[in-house]
């Protein structure tokens, strides 16, 4: 039985095709966005290292609001001016940071910098606790929370709707994951997913099988494969516009659609 359903999931999660028409990708992830334009935010008291990144919308709200979590290499300009992208689409957007202000240039360094924050679950759940915190005492902040991540902070963004404040959405991209029905029923909210076809490290089976067992507890999701790309292919599609641009610009529309369906306010 088990194998069925894992088959028919399977059949239901088959690469997304591109589409035919190329929709309007952001120019946050094409490389092509303009210097960050928010601040610094100091949100975990008593943390004098520590040190997010705040983008907030034009007006006076209240609206929504997102916690972004860096891939492995930390909080660098480019998460920073998808923040910003956001802000501008209507959200309060902090960008978190589980490095205490650290960022990694070789991967030796990004691996260490994953490592150590992995290593200590506990002060990552407190980190992004007190990110939320930070956003809800804000005058401007509808009370709507959504968290997101690319790799390291999509495995993040996973283990933190599992053991984390309450919030109200979740979205991974080509973050680890979790299979236990046992430790997903700690999810009451909808889950956003974005995964790579030619991703080694999560391959398309094992997603097939997270969306199996969401469905099957009744967590509503929104969970696709994009083939041919590989893993990294959403945040960085300059690296390889001819092949990332359809299936970026398709996981931008579904993601533009969570955040309304659950989040709202956005514009």
């Amino acid at each position: 039985m088990k194998r069925l359903v894992l088959l028919a999931a399977l059949v239901a999660l088959a690469p997304r095709p591109a589409p035919a028409q190329q929709s309007s990708i952001p120019d946050a992830i094409l490389g092509k966005a303009p210097p960050p334009q928010g601040q610094t935010a100091r949100y975990l008291p008593g943390d004098t290292l520590t040190r997010g990144y705040l983008a907030v919308p034009s007006g006076t709200g209240p609206f929504p609001a997102l916690i972004l979590i860096h891939e492995w290499n930390g909080v660098v300009d480019r998460v920073r001016q998808v923040a910003d992208m956001f802000a501008a689409h209507g959200y309060v957007t902090l960008v978190a940071d589980l490095y205490q202000g650290r960022t990694g240039s070789t991967q030796q360094e990004n691996v260490a910098l994953m490592n150590e924050a992995r290593a200590h679950p506990d002060q990552v759940i407190a980190n992004l606790d007190a990110a939320q915190k930070f956003l809800r005492a804000r005058p401007d902040v509808s009370g709507k929370i959504g968290v997101m991540g690319w790799c390291f902070g999509g495995g993040i963004a996973l283990s933190y709707a599992l053991g984390g404040a309450e919030h109200d959405a979740t979205a991974i991209f080509y973050g680890s994951l979790v299979t236990d029905p046992v430790q997903l029923r700690r999810i009451h909210h909808s889950i956003y997913g974005t995964f790579a076809g030619q991703d080694r490290g999560i391959p398309p089976a094992q997603v097939a099988q997270f969306r199996a067992v969401l469905d099957s507890i009744g967590i509503k999701n929104d969970i696709h494969v994009y083939d041919p790309v590989q893993h990294g292919f959403w945040l960085w599609v300059d690296r390889d516009p001819t092949t990332n641009s359809a299936p970026a610009a398709d996981a931008w529309q579904r993601l533009e659609r969570f955040l309304r369906e659950t989040l709202g306010g956005a514009h």
